[in-house]
C-alpha cells in the first residue's frame, strides 16, 4: 500500500512538471521557432509604435496648447496701448509650465521610442542590408531587461533642453520680441526703464530678470544641441538626401 502510495506521489509529481514546464520555457519555444518569433516580434513592434504614436500625440497636444495661449496674450496685448505688457512675462512663466509638463511626458515617451529604435536600428537595418554592422550587439539582452524592468532612460534636463530646442525656445523668442516691442515702441514718450517697471519694481531689474532667464534659456539649449540623442532626426548635409 506504502509502494503504490509512493508510486501515485511520483505519478502526480511528474505530471505536475510537465504541465509546468510548457508554460514557463513558452517564450525560449517561441524563441526556437522562426515562424513564431516573427510572428511575435510583428506583434511587438506594432504594440510598441502604437504607444509611442500615443505619447507623441500627448506631446503635441500640449505644444498646441502652450501655441494657442501665446497667440492669445498676443491679440490682447497688442490690442490697445493701456493693455499691461507684464502679461507677456506671465505668458513666459506659462511657456515654463507647459515646458515641465512636456518634459515629464516626453520621458515617458522615450521610454516607448528607444525600444522601437533599437528594433530599427539593429533588425530592419541589418534586414534590409545584411553588409550593415549592428548598432548594439547586445540588442537583445537590452530591451529584454527593459521589458522586465521598465526604466526612464533621459535624465530630466536631458528632456528638458530637448523640448526646450525643438518647441519652446522658439515660442519664448517670440514673446521676447513681443516684449520689447511693447515696451519701446509702444510708449514712446516714455524710457525703457518707466515702460518695464512692474508693481514698483524698476524696470532695470526686470529687464535684468528677464535676461538672466534667456540666458540659461539659450544655455539649455546649447546643452540639447552638444548632448544629442542618437535616435532624434537630424538633417544630412550631402546633396543625395539617402546618403549619410
Amino acid at each position: 500500500m506504502g509502494g503504490s502510495g509512493d508510486a501515485t506521489g511520483g505519478d502526480r509529481s511528474d505530471e505536475s512538471d510537465e504541465e509546468r514546464t510548457p508554460d514557463e520555457n513558452i517564450g525560449g519555444e517561441f524563441a526556437e521557432d522562426p515562424s513564431d518569433a516573427i510572428s511575435l516580434l510583428g506583434h511587438f513592434y506594432r504594440g510598441q509604435m502604437d504607444r509611442v504614436t500615443t505619447w507623441r500625440g500627448r506631446l503635441d497636444q500640449t505644444s498646441y496648447w502652450a501655441v494657442t495661449i501665446i497667440a492669445a496674450l498676443l491679440t490682447w496685448v497688442f490690442s490697445s496701448p493701456g493693455n499691461p505688457h507684464y502679461i507677456l512675462l506671465i505668458g513666459m512663466g506659462a511657456m515654463v509650465v507647459f515646458l515641465a509638463v512636456e518634459t515629464r511626458r516626453y520621458r515617458a515617451y522615450d521610454v516607448w521610442r528607444e525600444r522601437v529604435r533599437l528594433l530599427e536600428q539593429n533588425l530592419f537595418a541589418e534586414m534590409f542590408d545584411p553588409e550593415t554592422d549592428l548598432t548594439h550587439d547586445d540588442w537583445r539582452r537590452r530591451i529584454s531587461e527593459d521589458l522586465l524592468d521598465p526604466a526612464v532612460k533621459t535624465r530630466p534636463f536631458t528632456a528638458l533642453s530637448r523640448r526646450l530646442r525643438r518647441i519652446y525656445y522658439p515660442l519664448l523668442l517670440v514673446l521676447l520680441a513681443a516684449w520689447v516691442a511693447r515696451v519701446t515702441v509702444f510708449q514712446p514718450k516714455q524710457t525703457w526703464r518707466e515702460t518695464a517697471g512692474v508693481f514698483g519694481v524698476p524696470g532695470s531689474a526686470v529687464v535684468a530678470g528677464v535676461a538672466v532667464f534667456y540666458l540659461a534659456a539659450t544655455a539649455a539649449v546649447v546643452y540639447g544641441v552638444v548632448q544629442r540623442g542618437g535616435g532624434e532626426f537630424h538633417e544630412r548635409e550631402q546633396t543625395d538626401p539617402w546618403k549619410e
